[in-house]
């Protein structure tokens, strides 16, 4: 059952992405919403890959701090850790925005902030067709 929520899940998040790219393509992305929507997304994608493998995340929300979904996220199989740049790297947008460093950010930081969601999703889409024969 939970590997059929995480079939599920990951095709409503391969969705969201494929918005956004859209979205980008026209030039129609804001920063902000992007970043947060991006960390939604990380943050559902390790939870619910925690849950097919039977190591439920309590507590955890899709608007959770990311860094700590990530540590829980992560604890008894640290090959996870291969996501831990990608999710860092989307704290680190939130940071600069929140703080007001926007001149710290990329070049084209809604098209990075994309970029990275994908690649979170990419990772975890292979590991559960690896693990779990989505």
């Amino acid at each position: 059952m939970a590997t059929l929520r995480l079939e599920a899940m990951m095709r409503e998040v391969d969705g969201e992405i494929r918005g956004l790219e859209g979205v980008l393509s026209n030039g129609g992305l804001t920063l902000k919403p992007t970043v947060d929507q991006a960390i939604g997304l990380a943050n559902r994608l390790m939870r619910s890959f925690a849950e097919a493998a039977g190591h439920t995340l309590d507590g955890f929300h899709d608007d959770s701090d990311p860094l700590e979904v990530f540590k829980a996220f992560v604890k008894g199989d640290p090959s996870l850790n291969a996501i831990r740049d990608n999710v860092r790297e989307l704290v680190y947008y939130r940071n600069c925005l929140a703080s007001g460093r926007e001149d710290a950010l990329p070049v084209k930081p809604e098209a990075m902030t994309v970029r990275t969601i994908r690649h979170i999703y990419l990772y975890m889409r292979t590991r559960a067709i690896k693990e779990h024969g989505l």
